[in-house]
């Protein structure tokens, strides 16, 4: 099964992990977690996850994938991002994947991380809602945008097939 909008390219995620700068023992909370892939990957830093999303077949998708990985760090919360960021204590980072009201998440992580925010983010609209917002928080450092492009063969040759472009927006919470 393949699940609408993801998995994350590993290029992307590289990238985004690193401007995440998760630390040894970090609280991490991975907002529209999609398949799981990049709270996977965080986990193996990271002290505990939670991951969320509001669409069951994502949390169906994740928790197989998380069990396959033997991931035992990661909770999965089903629902809206805002809600089931209140049953969450204090983050040391947060990653957004994707989510239906950036503003009102980022402005909820704003109060509980004490670190970086990072947003993944295709759609221009989506880029320019998160910046706006970061700034107006105080929060924005910069938006990172990635191309990447693999190759395939043709004609016994190499070419390359660029992969749509994301545009990873980092935000910094101070306290």
């Amino acid at each position: 099964m393949r699940l609408k909008g993801g998995p994350t390219q590993d290029e992307v995620m590289a990238v985004s992990l690193f401007k995440l700068g998760i630390q040894d023992g970090d609280v991490m909370a991975d907002v529209g977690c999609g398949t799981g892939k990049i709270s996977i990957q965080a986990s193996g830093i990271c002290c505990h996850i939670y991951a969320i999303d509001r669409r069951a077949e994502a949390i169906d998708y994740a928790k197989r994938e998380i069990e396959n990985a033997g991931a035992e760090n990661i909770t999965l919360l089903h629902g809206d991002a805002v809600h089931a960021l209140d049953e969450i204590g204090a983050l040391d980072c947060a990653f957004i994947g994707g989510s239906g009201n950036i503003e009102t998440v980022l402005d909820k992580l704003a109060e509980k991380v004490s670190g970086r925010i990072v947003v993944n983010a295709v759609l221009l609209d989506t880029v320019s809602r998160a910046v706006a917002k970061m700034k107006e928080l105080g929060i924005f450092v910069e938006v990172v945008h990635l191309q990447v492009s693999r190759s395939y063969e043709l004609v016994g040759d190499l070419m390359f097939k660029p992969i749509h472009p994301v545009f990873i927006i980092v935000g910094e919470v101070k306290q």
